[in-house]
């Protein structure tokens, strides 16, 4: 085997071409993922990848990611349910108005919310009465990795499809409802409320609700007081996984509402574009497909001008095309047009030696 000369690399073109695939890949990758905390697109610890990867695995469910509140009034309420995790701005009125009415058609809504003041303020429009506390739930006696993760295990089985017997929280609160709710899990009788410094008598140890349910309307609302149930870190520690599954596996449609949170990947915002709209769609099938066939249209005509114009060659001596040549067109003639004879054939492969035109060897 020759040895490789390294002097005759050409180095300067090796570089600029390894420097203009890793800005393609960089474009690309940015173009495709988040770094918004609780992302669907998000892969990194903090994101919620996983969470929507299982949704999307389920083919019996169709996942709507919404960036805008107006698919609330689509599709069957009574076979949707709509998640809404740790929302960075208030709804409006409008955008209220349209979750209301959802919840009120039979719809499930799913709120994960623990110290920020636009779950509760979407709770209350709503019309659910449940509310998270605000304030850090700590455990000293049954947690995971530390106080401020603490393990409910008091897991409410009868309303859930799934078997889970308990629940991994981080840095959540507690949910304060009517006696009309359904608590769907509780802490350990050890956990308190407020920051580790303070200090506690008796009446502030006790089982505090962490996710509660409440009939609203002909719908229900959930409440959970931890949006991190949904992180990649936390998704598939103890049941988490499975709790939040049978939250909406009995539905047809789950809508993850990141109309009032994270800002999606460009890549993405394109691609739910196209979805929604079938005029666009189209336009873009009908651009490939034309693309497609301009590119299928040149290929033989390059094969044909390759064939006629090898240089240092006869075009009047049919023999002095390589027999590669000779089969590689022999065989492209047969695809394309499975009608004509091996004598027709040859005659327009000779005609193409030979110089005539065209138009002439396709008559």
């Amino acid at each position: 085997m020759a040895a490789l000369d390294l002097d005759a690399v050409p180095w300067s073109q090796v570089l600029l071409a390894a420097l203009l695939g890793a800005t393609v890949l960089t474009i690309v990758i940015a173009g495709a993922t988040s770094a918004s905390a609780f992302g669907l697109f998000n892969p990194t610890w903090d994101g919620s990848s996983e969470f929507r990867g299982a949704i999307e695995a389920d083919a019996d469910t169709e996942l709507v990611v919404a960036r805008e509140t107006a698919v609330y009034e689509s599709g069957d309420p009574t076979q949707s349910v709509a998640f809404v995790t740790a929302p960075a701005d208030a709804y409006d009125s409008t955008d209220a108005s349209r979750v209301r009415q959802f919840v009120r058609n039979g719809g499930t809504l799913v709120v994960l919310e623990n110290f920020g003041s636009a779950g509760n303020d979407l709770l209350a429009s709503v019309g659910a009465e449940a509310r998270v506390d605000g304030r850090l739930l700590r455990d000293e006696h049954q947690y995971d990795r530390g106080p401020a993760m603490p393990i409910a295990t008091d897991v409410n089985t009868s309303t859930l499809d799934r078997p889970v017997d308990r629940l991994v929280f981080n840095h959540a609160t507690a949910v304060n409802a009517s006696d009309d709710a359904t608590i769907l899990g509780r802490t350990s009788p050890y956990a308190t409320l407020g920051p580790a410094d303070t200090n506690r008598s008796a009446a502030d140890f006790g089982r505090y609700p962490v996710a509660v349910s409440e009939p609203v309307g002909n719908g229900t609302v959930v409440t959970i007081g931890d949006p991190s149930l949904t992180i990649n870190a936390m998704f598939d520690r103890a049941n988490n996984e499975a709790f939040l599954a049978a939250l909406s596996e009995s539905a047809d449609r789950v809508i993850v509402d990141v109309s009032h949170s994270e800002e999606l990947p460009p890549a993405h915002v394109a691609l739910l574009a196209v979805r929604n709209s079938s005029p666009l769609a189209a336009a873009i099938g009908g651009v490939g497909i034309a693309v497609i066939g301009l590119v299928a249209g040149r290929w033989p005509h390059r094969l044909v001008a390759r064939f006629r114009g090898r240089p240092g060659r006869s075009a009047g001596d049919p023999t002095a095309r390589s027999q590669a040549d000779v089969d590689a067109l022999r065989s492209h003639l047969r695809e394309r047009h499975p009608e004509w004879d091996s004598e027709r054939i040859q005659r327009i492969i000779t005609a193409l030696n030979t110089g005539q035109t065209e138009g002439r060897s396709n008559e």
